[in-house]
């Protein structure tokens, strides 16, 4: 079985370079922090370092300038500055969005600064560390218009177990699915849901419809407890500073970001599935029985040879290192990558001749 190199090297890739997303505990702690800080402070000026981050026109920017800010909230994953004359400046940081207090008129990083908010105290400067830049600002007038911006999600440290169960199986998705969208539970991310699918000793695939009683009843408890705690970890370690380190991969987490790494619980190595640029963490003696989940990438090229335990897939890599026959197929051992290079006793490929060049030619040509 022959795999293209550049294939599995995406898979890696994209296991590299997933992206943390601030998230409830995170955006919860920006939001008490900035109340203490500017809660009642004038606005004197907003720059833009890059006009893309504001996503309004009307009302204009300029017209919350020299106003009080009254107040601070979080609307899902955003943030809502609250001024007079009824205008909510929303902030969305998306991915790699992140908030820095600096001292009063302090520039604007060069490379990834999009905008400072002037106050006496202070400025606050908004950058963000990626080449795509998606975070957004939007000056809204009236709560209406802030409510508008809201997808939807229920807060789940709110909500009540009745109420959380008839959020969770109004559609039937996978939980890691049911968790993360927006439109059903607000604030919780890739981050926060692996740690809670963990807490609550459930597959990340399981299907919302098939869940029992009891597990929902866990579940339930999970979303709760885990954000309860990490809200409390992250004021603890902000303390009186304000909170800088905003990251979803910490060494405190059970299996976010831990990927081959002792589960805290069974010791069992944490694995993952790779998807898009995000990838989800679980636990198989935890929360699968053991079961290893495909890993949708890798799938398509292995097919029906990828292991369905944790026991097989150390059984073949014990076999590949030993030197034995190994049941991975050809070039798709975890340890090694396939390779594409000919060797030397391959023939080298022939060119086509003049003749087959110009019929080629020619057959373009017609289909153009």
């Amino acid at each position: 079985m022959r795999i293209r190199h550049s294939a599995l090297r995406h898979v890696r890739v994209m296991a590299l370079f997933s992206h943390p997303m601030p998230e409830l505990p995170d955006v919860t702690v920006y939001v008490e922090h900035l109340e203490n800080l500017l809660g009642g402070q004038v606005l004197r000026n907003v720059r833009l370092a890059s006009p893309f981050v504001l996503r309004s026109v009307a009302p204009p920017l300029r017209d919350v300038e020299g106003r009080r800010l009254t107040a601070m909230s979080r609307l899902g994953k955003r943030l809502v500055f609250c001024f007079e004359e009824n205008l909510f400046l929303v902030l969305h940081l998306m991915i790699a969005g992140r908030l820095r207090w600096r001292k009063a008129g302090a520039a604007i990083p060069k490379k990834l600064g999009l905008l400072a908010m002037d106050f006496d105290a202070g400025t606050l400067l908004l950058t963000e560390a990626s080449p795509k830049k998606r975070a957004w600002i939007r000056l809204v007038a009236g709560r209406e218009a802030v409510q508008a911006l809201d997808p939807g999600g229920l807060e789940p440290l709110a909500a009540s177990r009745e109420a959380f169960e008839t959020r969770l199986r109004s559609e039937n998705h996978t939980l890691k699915r049911a968790l993360t969208d927006p439109t059903l539970f607000s604030g919780i991310g890739n981050a926060y849901s692996d740690e809670i699918l963990h807490a609550a000793k459930l597959s990340p695939v399981a299907l919302t419809s098939r869940l029992s009683e009891a597990e929902v009843t866990r579940l339930h408890a999970a979303v709760r407890d885990t954000l309860l705690e990490w809200t409390d970890r992250l004021r603890r370690d902000a303390g009186d500073g304000f909170p800088e380190k905003v990251t979803a991969f910490r060494p405190e987490m059970a299996v976010h970001g831990k990927y081959g790494k002792p589960c805290p619980a069974c010791a069992t190595p944490v694995q993952r599935i790779v998807y898009a640029d995000n990838e989800t963490n679980y636990c198989p003696t935890c929360q699968t029985g053991g079961k290893l989940l495909a890993d949708r990438s890798l799938s398509r090229l292995l097919h029906g040879d990828w292991p369905k335990s944790l026991e097989e897939m150390e059984e073949r890599k014990d076999a590949a290192r030993e030197g034995g026959p190994s049941t991975w197929p050809s070039g798709t051992s975890p340890s090694a990558a396939p390779r594409r290079e000919r060797g030397p006793s391959s023939p080298p490929r022939a060119s086509p001749s003049p003749a087959c060049r110009g019929r080629g030619e020619r057959r373009r040509g017609r289909r153009v």
